[in-house]
């Protein structure tokens, strides 16, 4: 997918879908790629380009489980995903698709990442969501690892290299929110540079940056 995103959260990159961001490495990995560069396009110029896959209109879901074998990159500004968002998104927008985090990292902290849920609520246009730190011993960005959930109705649970750590149910909702998890999904993988949560690289920064994905896998109930 190309085109500049992050309208909600300031990301700084340019998301294209030339080889130079998005490829196989001729070893069965698939190779995301941030570069700083000054790239243009449709009126929108950015500093970075990098790239997000996703299957809307080609594969959806609905329970079951979603791994991703994923090696990060390591760098402050890096925001690297593999998510999910509800197949209704194009029509209610967002927070009332739903979105699955299976993993969100920030780069500044190669031994860390998050597992949320998110949904509509009446309190806030924000809506709600649930988040989990997960800590790592090894550095995420120094070989790969599994970031799953497994997804039944009214419940989420979170895993990492295939043993669960968190789960979060449907009844610990406030009444102001609402659960739009029960219903099919599409896949995204993306590496984001910069943005209102990451914050923007710095000079120890290191481009070209990389996302390798070794394989996903889905299996539907």
């Amino acid at each position: 997918m190309s085109g500049a995103y992050g309208a909600g959260s300031h990301e700084l990159e340019y998301y294209t879908a030339r080889p130079s961001n998005v490829a196989l490495d001729g070893a069965g990995h698939l190779v995301i790629t941030a570069l700083r560069e000054t790239y243009g396009a449709l009126g929108v110029t950015r500093q970075y380009t990098s790239a997000r896959i996703e299957t809307g209109g080609l594969f959806q879901t609905m329970y079951g489980s979603l791994d991703a074998s994923i090696k990060l990159p390591e760098g402050p500004g890096l925001w690297p995903a593999f998510w999910a968002l509800g197949s209704d998104y194009a029509r209610v927008g967002w927070p009332g698709s739903g979105e699955i985090d299976m993993m969100e990292a920030l780069g500044d902290d190669p031994f860390a990442f998050y597992g949320s849920i998110h949904g509509p609520s009446s309190a806030s246009p924000d809506g709600w969501d649930m988040t989990v730190l997960k800590r790592s011993r090894a550095s995420l960005a120094a070989g790969f690892h599994v970031y799953g959930v497994r997804w039944s109705p009214g419940k989420v649970v979170f895993t990492f290299d295939g043993v669960p750590y968190a789960a979060r149910i449907r009844a610990a909702l406030r009444p102001s929110d609402r659960w739009t998890l029960d219903k099919p999904f599409y896949l995204l993988l993306d590496l984001a540079v910069g943005g209102d949560w990451p914050g923007s690289p710095n000079g120890s920064t290191r481009f070209p940056a990389h996302m390798v994905v070794d394989w996903v896998r889905v299996y539907s109930r």
